[in-house]
Order: C-alpha cells, then structure tokens, then sequence
C-alpha cells in the first residue's frame, strides 16, 4: 500500500479513444502504453493510484460503434524524468 502523503506528482495516461471525433491509431496505443510501462518501472517508480474505465456508443450511419479507453492515475513521490524518444529503426543490408 502506498502512503498518499507521499505522492508528490500524478501523472494521467489515457489508453485508448476518448475522442469519438478523434480515433486513436494502434501505434499511439502502444506508445501511451509504452508511457505507461516507462512510468511504473523507471526510478523514480511510479504507483498506480486509481483507474478510470469508460466508454462511448457511437452511431455511424446503421452501424453502432464502441469506443473504450482506460485513464491511469501514477503517483511519483517526485516528478520522473521524460520518456527517452523511441529509437529510429536500424536497416540492415
């Protein structure tokens, strides 16, 4: 269990489409998810503190369509340093 009071700094990551305007594309799915994971294993350690579930019932001509996203809730006793950037993809010939 993780002692509230020394939660210093809450980050919000949003996995999924919370957007109906706006869907997400599996590549920044896997890179808020990728955030995510950076988060809870990099030092500091962040502690996940609460998730919110959700989602949307969107109707495109006769078709219903279900937008879903998850939002974590990570707690730093201080704030964490940035993601590093992805690494560019190294071709071999």
């Amino acid at each position: 269990m993780v002692e509230l009071s020394n939660v210093r700094h809450v980050k919000r990551i949003v996995v999924g489409s919370e957007n109906p305007a706006r869907l997400c594309t599996r590549e920044e799915t896997e890179a808020r998810m990728a955030e995510l994971n950076h988060c809870l294993t990099c030092q500091p350690a962040g502690t996940l503190l609460a998730v919110e579930r959700s989602f949307t019932l969107v109707r495109i001509g006769e078709h219903q369509v279900v937008l879903q996203w998850i939002a974590y809730h990570v707690g730093f006793a201080r704030k964490p340093p940035p993601m590093p950037p992805p690494a560019p993809p190294s071709f071999q010939t």
